[in-house]
């Protein structure tokens, strides 16, 4: 090697903040080259750099890779914005970055991760291995219906495997997905999916050949949601509809605003002089003044509060309209009691009579008793396969794969089977084959053909573990809910750093990779990649020590890249961004403007017109 040139160039670290370094560059004597990276391109003679420095600054650039792995963190990993990341730099050390290189840095974070994970892919199935496999959760996830985010999740691990953006959940775009993540890290042991016709195609062609099978469980999760939304969202919607028909939520909060303007300040008092007239158990009638206008606002507002009733589990679990039916019912009748017992005050009677007005067509006979009588009944039967699946909506994740020993878990699994069973013969005896029970038949007839197409992939959660990994049988969850709550915190990550509600733009520019880094939070996945998180720059620092001469996302942009998926939906991102050209504007506008003859419009034997060239 002999000496090339000595230069000297910045260079900015979290430990040695900004400093100025001379390096003396070697070159080749004998002009080797290096391997073409692909084909036609050709390469400088064999340059090394010096090592101390090549290890703290990322190739052709001044910025340390201590400071590319604490932007990316704080981007991705605690969500924080461009200008605080900017700011938080500057305050603790010193360093003074602008925001467009920090959102550089952000996403050059993310590719060194995505190949470290890869890099790391070898130790990683040894680890899987060790547990006898690992199973697959899998979903996919949007915003708006765009920016779809297909993951491949380790559930006995808590790792995301793969992660992908499709142009939109198709079985053509999954399935290249699953055998990408197999390639990588082993065939899992099993497959958990929801009941998307999409999914459920991918994954029967990803088991299609083999000897034997891997089973393919569906979420119960989402069984139980499909089966409630197909029992009660028609009534449901419909009791909406009729709320809104005869204004009755916006005539109380009406009634409920009014009211309180009138109260003023003295409203704090007024709460405590309610209290007192509720402990009366006399039931004495409405009071004069403005204690009775306080009361029935807070009739009012103890209406409106009827998702209170509710167990915060979401629809079909809870049925918030029906609560609104039931204390609507409840409020009329207390109001028309206490219109009875004269209060001697006409403006308290005619507020009062102004709510009861508003909640009385609610206990009419048309039209909200029919889809009211249709949720009760319909969701007696729903609550009953609920009861007999044991799902609980509302519990951790983790407390779902972790809660209890194998044996009783698997205790439990026999029996939820066994009374999904006796439930199904149950309702076969209770179906009514004639006679007005119409709908009782229509929702019985719905259960049944949900769990006859989607019975067999409720169970086979217990998985035999191989002899290397000691044995004996493990427990699959039951539900996709942990990968759920994954893409709930990515979510809820976003919107804290976009301060947007509607994720549909950021959710399209958000790069697949950035999922990897919640592994981060997995100490026994960093044990393994990285050995700690302290130790993550020199881990990206030997990702390019076989080729320092430009930086490894530089190197893989000018790599031929993989095929891309079919597109299946109608205006992805770069064809909006094709179609939304001032090229595009002006050749469309032009080709509008010229004097061409129109063309005739004939129509053909099934009555649609065409154009006849």
């Amino acid at each position: 090697m002999h000496v090339r040139k000595t230069c000297e160039h910045g260079g900015v670290t979290l430990d040695h903040g900004a400093f100025t370094a001379r390096e003396t560059v070697h070159v080749c004597a004998a002009s080797c080259t290096t391997e073409p990276a692909f084909e036609g391109e050709r390469r400088p003679a064999v340059i090394k750099r010096q090592d101390a420095l090549a290890q703290l600054l990322v190739p052709r650039t001044t910025v340390g890779y201590d400071v590319m792995t604490f932007v990316g963190l704080e981007r991705y990993l605690r969500f924080r914005q461009r200008e605080e990341i900017r700011a938080e730099l500057d305050r603790r050390y010193g360093i003074k970055l602008s925001t467009g290189e920090i959102s550089t840095l952000a996403q050059h974070f993310l590719v060194y991760l995505e190949a470290l994970q890869k890099a790391r892919a070898p130790e990683l199935r040894k680890v899987l291995a060790t547990d006898g496999g690992w199973p697959a959760h899998i979903d996919a996830t949007g915003e708006g219906g765009r920016g779809t985010l297909f993951v491949v999740y380790a559930g006995w691990r808590a790792w995301v495997l793969g992660a992908w953006k499709i142009p939109t959940e198709r079985a053509d775009a999954i399935l290249p997905k699953l055998k990408s993540a197999e390639a990588r890290f082993g065939a899992p042991c099993a497959v958990v999916r929801d009941l998307g016709k999409a999914v459920i195609e991918a994954a029967r062609d990803f088991n299609k050949g083999r000897k034997p099978k891997i089973p393919v469980l569906g979420c119960h999760l989402h069984f139980l949601k499909d089966v409630g939304k197909d029992l009660l969202a028609d009534a449901h919607d419909s009791l909406r509809g009729h709320f809104r028909r005869f204004k009755v939520k916006s005539g109380l909060r009406s009634l409920a605003r009014d009211l309180g303007r009138g109260l003023g300040t003295g409203i704090d008092k007024t709460r405590a002089d309610i209290l007192q007239w509720l402990d009366d158990d006399g039931r004495p009638p409405l009071p004069k003044d403005k204690l009775g206008l306080a009361v029935v606002r807070a009739l009012a507002q103890w209406v409106l509060d009827y998702a209170d009733d509710g167990t915060d589990a979401g629809f079909p679990f809870d049925r918030p309209l029906l609560d609104l039916y039931r204390r609507c019912q409840r409020g009329c009748r207390a109001a028309e009691s206490l219109l009875r017992k004269s209060s001697g005050d006409s403006q308290v009677e005619l507020a009062l009579a102004r709510f009861h007005r508003i909640v009385a067509p609610v206990r009419g006979d048309l039209p909200f008793q029919q889809p009211a009588r249709i949720l009760e009944s319909r969701g007696r039967l729903f609550d009953e396969l609920r009861d007999v699946l044991r799902l609980h909506p509302k519990e951790t994740p983790r407390a779902q794969a972790d809660g209890g020993d194998t044996a009783q878990k698997k205790a439990e699994l026999r029996d939820v089977k066994k009374a999904v069973k006796a439930l199904q013969a149950s309702l076969r005896r209770r179906r009514p084959e004639r006679g007005p029970a119409q709908d009782v038949r229509k929702a019985i007839d719905l259960i049944l053909d949900h769990l006859g197409r989607h019975g067999p992939s409720l169970w086979g959660h217990a998985v035999s573990l191989p002899a290397a990994a000691g044995g004996g049988v493990r427990l699959v969850a039951r539900t996709n809910v942990e990968l759920e709550s994954f893409f709930h915190e990515v979510k809820h990550g976003e919107r804290r750093r976009s301060g947007r509600k509607v994720l549909t733009q950021d959710f399209e520019q958000l790069p697949a990779a950035a999922v990897y880094v919640r592994n981060l939070e997995r100490p026994d996945y960093v044990a393994i990649v990285c050995g700690t998180l302290d130790a993550l720059p020199k881990a990206f620092a030997a990702l390019d020590a076989a080729d320092r001469s430009r930086s490894l996302p530089v190197r893989q942009a000018k790599k031929p890249q993989d095929p891309a998926d079919i597109v299946s939906s109608s205006l992805p991102k770069a064809d909006r961004d094709l179609v939304r050209t001032d090229e595009m504007r002006e050749r469309v506008a032009a080709e509008a403007r010229s004097r061409a003859p129109r063309l005739p419009v004939r129509a053909n034997r099934s009555g649609n017109r065409r154009l006849t060239p």
